[in-house]
């Protein structure tokens, strides 16, 4: 089974971010930089050797982020991204359809170096199923290599929701990624990667978690080796 784990990095500083990313390389599979985050950003000197995959990510307020410009701007630093050859950069379905557009002939632009995902998250609740698959398929429709499905469990019924709707997206031979959050969701980050989810995230240590629920690396590579 798929075990990618990634490390969200949230920092204030570039300095500090440039600081973390060999720690977490050494940890992890994977980072996500979280850029929304930095105040003195400097995409160059993050993607120039990073030492392993990255995902870049420049989320928006109303779906969890810091970036306080418009969306022109914010869209504009992951097409820089991409001109760097970014791994994977993350943009919310929720964004303009313009604006994921162009960050799609962005990819196309740069010889589709670059895998997009495209994220929706969800802070209140987890949607009946039906919903979950327009949010899928509208996805894909505006050009995901990868849908990020997050919600919130409510109930232990809700990871299993989010469990099912994996199977079901993998056996059609796509990629996603999908947990719930939350306390009752930890298991849904756990169970995740055994029913296809790409990656799961957690974070360096306790205290830079990047969403409510999320396990530390250590945490989740000892349930992961118990379960071996």
């Amino acid at each position: 089974m798929t075990r990618i784990i990634c490390i969200p990095i949230m920092t204030e500083t570039n300095e500090a971010a440039l600081g973390q990313m060999p720690l977490c390389f050494a940890m992890a599979d994977m980072v996500e930089l979280r850029i929304d985050a930095i105040k003195n950003l400097d995409l160059p000197s993050l993607l120039s050797s990073p030492g392993g995959k990255v995902v870049v990510t420049n989320r928006k307020s109303d779906e969890g982020g810091w970036f306080s410009g418009n969306e022109e701007k914010r869209v504009a630093l992951l097409c820089e991204a991409v001109s760097m050859k970014a791994d994977f950069v993350d943009i919310e379905l929720s964004t303009d359809p313009r604006l994921i557009s162009l960050l799609v002939k962005t990819v196309k632009k740069y010889g589709g170096l670059t895998q997009l995902i495209v994220s929706h998250h969800d802070f209140t609740g987890t949607p009946q199923m039906d919903e979950l698959f327009r949010i899928v398929d509208e996805s894909y429709r505006r050009g995901a290599d990868i849908v990020k499905i997050a919600t919130y469990a409510c109930s232990m019924k809700d990871n299993m929701t989010i469990l099912n709707l994996i199977g079901i997206i993998r056996r059609r031979n796509r990629n996603i990624i999908a947990f719930c959050m939350g306390e009752t969701g930890k298991i849904s980050r756990i169970a995740a990667p055994m029913f296809g989810s790409f990656m799961t995230f957690a974070a360096r240590e306790k205290g830079t978690e990047s969403a409510p629920g999320q396990l530390t690396v250590h945490e989740i590579k000892e349930i992961f080796r118990i379960l071996q």
